[in-house]
């Protein structure tokens, strides 16, 4: 996997970053976050395993379920994953924004 370094960090981060938007979900974001914990599990694994290091995700993927998805994952293996989250627009269990 072909590293970058990002913007004046320092850090380095795959090419590729792995988006977590499907890793779990109730309502609105049932159709979308089909991803069980076994699936997330699984996924970053072989992300990781594949040089992979950087995840995207958001408070709104599955109203937090994506975050604690992928990190119930990376609890133990931390240091190998950069992660790149966005916060700001709140969504209800309908889809509705607040």
């Amino acid at each position: 996997m072909k590293m970058r370094i990002l913007g004046n960090s320092g850090l380095k981060v795959s090419e590729l970053c792995f988006g977590t938007m499907t890793f779990g979900g109730d309502g609105y974001w049932g159709s979308i976050g089909k991803q069980t914990q076994n699936d997330a599990d699984t996924l970053v694994g072989i992300a990781i395993e594949n040089g992979i290091n950087f995840f995207d995700t958001a408070d709104i993927y599955g109203l937090g379920e994506s975050e604690r998805r992928l990190g119930h994952f990376l609890k133990s293996r931390r240091e190998e994953a950069i992660i790149s989250t966005k916060f700001g627009v709140r969504v209800d269990n309908n889809g509705g924004t607040f």
